[in-house]
């Protein structure tokens, strides 16, 4: 097994490298993160080189492939040279699979990103995708090949489970979500929460703009969490924890796997009714190491479980909490 990681996943790489060492026998070699060197041309073109032998193994590449669409192009870039290198097989590591809002023609003369991102991945190369709460669960679909789809459940619910609310109730955002915070409140209420659902509806005036949200559910006071899969703009999250404490929440808070935190978001998130909001590291966020209401869980202990598994052909099941 070989784990390499392009440029704005190496930090993810590492703390998964650092995982997967520490659940190692003591008769198995440590892994380490291999040497990718990528050229950078004058005019922004850039080349990937595998500077160590890759013949015959079975490759892990991890990259995020969040804006700008060079990430993505890395990624692609990379699966190929490996594969032009004699890989045995490769495998896309994707912790944010981006475009993934595009998985469908919601309006006339679009395209459909998603589909198209999936070809991609597959005409550079790639034998397996795994990837962490895709936007729609049907994206897995349009891939010919197998997909992993890793939940950040796993990391958010002990971190619901500390803080040891009275009174939860678990929040959707949009009606989109409702399936997701069902997930969660069930597995909440089988562990003894008696914790409710509650469905934002919102209207759009345009992408990313939100011009009414109404609360569906028993609000009055209750601890809510509000559980989306990304962060962009936080102009919905942050609207929706204000019509909460408006129909009488005792607080909100807001766990998101996808802290894409685009424009203005860390500020208005500062400046809303939220408590807390937790994100993971599948997206990059150094600058908010120490913010005081931002917190980020790693999900790299799990990538590195179902990495371990997947290459040992072992059942990963048990690792799906949603």
């Amino acid at each position: 097994m070989e784990i390499f990681a392009c440029r704005e996943s190496k930090d993810f790489a590492c703390k998964v490298i650092d995982s997967v060492n520490a659940n190692l026998r003591p008769d198995e070699l440590p892994y380490h993160l291999g040497d990718l060197q990528i050229s950078q041309f004058s005019d922004g073109e850039f080349q990937p080189l595998y500077a160590e032998s890759v013949r015959g193994a079975t490759v892990f590449i991890i990259q995020s492939t969040f804006p700008p669409a060079n990430n993505l192009m890395e990624l692609l870039l990379c699966i190929d040279a490996a594969k032009r290198a004699s890989a045995d097989k490769v495998i896309a590591v994707i912790p944010y699979f981006g475009w993934a809002r595009q998985d469908r023609k919601d309006r006339p003369r679009v395209a459909i990103g998603a589909k198209l991102v999936a070809n991609l991945l597959t005409a550079a190369g790639a034998d397996r995708v795994m990837t962490c709460d895709l936007h729609a669960d049907q994206i897995q679909g349009f891939f010919d090949i197998p997909v992993d789809h890793v939940y950040a459940s796993k990391v958010f619910l002990p971190a619901i489970r500390a803080l040891g609310l009275p009174n939860l109730a678990v929040a959707a955002p949009d009606m989109g979500g409702a399936k997701r915070a069902n997930s969660y409140a069930k597995n909440l209420s089988s562990e003894g929460y008696d914790c409710g659902v509650i469905i934002c509806h919102k209207t759009r005036e345009k992408a990313n703009v939100v011009s009414e949200i109404r609360a569906i559910g028993d609000v009055e006071g209750k601890n809510i969490i509000i559980i989306d899969d990304m962060i962009d703009t936080a102009g919905t999250l942050c609207k929706a924890a204000d019509v909460l404490m408006s129909n009488g929440a005792c607080s909100v808070r807001a766990c998101a796997s996808h802290g894409i935190l685009s424009g203005e978001a860390i500020s208005r998130i500062h400046a809303s009714s939220l408590r807390e909001v937790f994100i993971t590291d599948t997206i990059p966020h150094p600058e908010l190491a120490s913010d005081p209401k931002i917190r980020i869980v790693s999900m790299a202990p799990v990538f590195a479980r179902i990495i371990d598994k997947v290459y040992n052909y072992e059942p990963i099941s048990t690792d799906f909490v949603y």
